[in-house]
């Protein structure tokens, strides 16, 4: 498990513009992303020899990585296309390290984009929404992935007492962080009672409690360790790396309150020989409020049930023990889908390198984490400086 442990590092990671940019096609984003950071990584684009991506909802293609270098006109030796949900971003990074340590490539460019807003009708939207489900013991009876999640919800409510101030706790400490981020989709600030005066989606989650609708892409170098000093930026290394995967359909989960972030967390804790007292920032997949509190709890940041105080306490906030999704999340920097967790990423470089609009003094450890599915497929990163190899 200790094998990946610091033998690679991204050494660049680029954003695009997100919120509405109907200008731009899921692909011209996922090509936007990955030229900014080929650029920001000080090389040509002959010298990408890997190039791994998540295919677009709004623009799918049957081979998306094949068509993604194609545009680029790059010609990889590793090219591979990965369908994980949300979770995809980190599962990506997982493989594209594995790659680089046994050979397969040296310099890879993992690319994400969608245009969830501006790419889909609202009735493609709300039939994507609605096609989650098991064709035979959840869609004939009509919920969508709203829905999904308001059954975790419940379910976290009924067995610790999670109140719907807790919850709407996770979406007012996104929009403070947001409200500092030039970049981010929503940055009005938000108090716990306009959460609970918004419009009620599916009980007990409001629409403040469910994460954007967006479009954007981002994208990253990763290379090997002995190489990234070769580039001109401060390589952050990755120290851990874990995924779990426990079921597709929420109807066949074993539990709706514990998830496989257990897993995946437990995994990329022991590869980076870390614990999760040694985290200094944490950017965790907040698609709806409720997944955030399963999170702290499974990746071990509180006891199973003390999330909710734990976020109402300000815990997660500038100043707190745990500072969470500093760039504003999902719930109020962007979601375009599951190209969404990838901004949690580029977000935990900027954190290590000292370059974020809400940094958090003396970061040197960053843990991301991402689920797909409803709470089905989970990876977890363990990021680390110079100093922490």
């Amino acid at each position: 498990m200790s094998s990946l442990r610091a033998r690679t590092a991204i050494v660049a990671a680029a954003d695009t513009k997100v919120g509405a940019v109907p200008e731009m096609s899921a692909t011209q984003l996922c090509v936007d992303a990955a030229c900014r950071a080929i650029e920001a990584a000080g090389i040509g684009k002959e010298q990408v020899d890997g190039l791994l991506t998540c295919n677009a909802m709004a623009e799918p293609y049957m081979y998306h990585a094949e068509m993604i270098a194609e545009y680029l006109q790059i010609f990889p030796r590793y090219c591979m296309s990965i369908g994980a949900g949300g979770g995809t971003t980190f599962a990506l990074v997982h493989h594209a390290a594995t790659a680089i340590a046994n050979g397969l490539c040296d310099t890879v460019l993992i690319a994400t984009a969608d245009a969830m807003r501006s790419g889909l009708s609202k009735e493609r939207a709300f039939a994507l929404m609605s096609s989650a489900g098991h064709p035979q013991f959840e869609s004939p009876y009509g919920p969508s992935i709203p829905a999904f999640y308001a059954l975790i919800a419940q379910a976290h409510m009924h067995a610790y007492g999670t109140t719907p101030e807790q919850l709407a706790a996770v979406a007012v400490n996104a929009r403070d962080y947001a409200s500092r981020n030039p970049a981010a989709q929503k940055r009005e600030p938000i108090t716990i009672d306009d959460v609970l005066a918004s419009r009620m989606i599916a009980d007990p989650l409001h629409v403040l409690d469910c994460s954007l609708v967006s479009d954007g892409g981002a994208a990253i170098i990763l290379t090997s360790a002995e190489r990234a000093r070769d580039f001109p930026g401060e390589p952050v290394y990755l120290l851990g790396a874990g995924e779990g995967h426990s079921h597709e359909h929420i109807s066949q989960a074993r539990s709706l309150t514990t998830s496989a972030a257990v897993e995946s967390g437990q995994r990329a804790y022991t590869m980076a020989g870390l614990g999760p007292r040694d985290i200094d920032v944490a950017e965790l997949y907040d698609c709806f409020t409720p997944v955030l509190l399963i999170e702290l709890e499974d990746l071990g940041f509180c006891d199973k049930g003390a999330a909710g105080e734990f976020v109402l306490a300000g815990e997660l906030g500038p100043g707190g023990s745990l500072p969470t999704n500093t760039h504003g999340g999902l719930l109020a920097h962007c979601h375009p889908g599951n190209p969404g967790s990838m901004f949690s990423l580029t977000e935990a470089v900027r954190q290590l390198r000292g370059e974020s609009c809400n940094q958090v003094a003396g970061a040197e450890v960053a843990l991301a984490h991402a689920q797909g599915g409803i709470m089905s497929s989970h990876a977890t990163l363990i990021l680390g400086t110079e100093a922490t190899r």
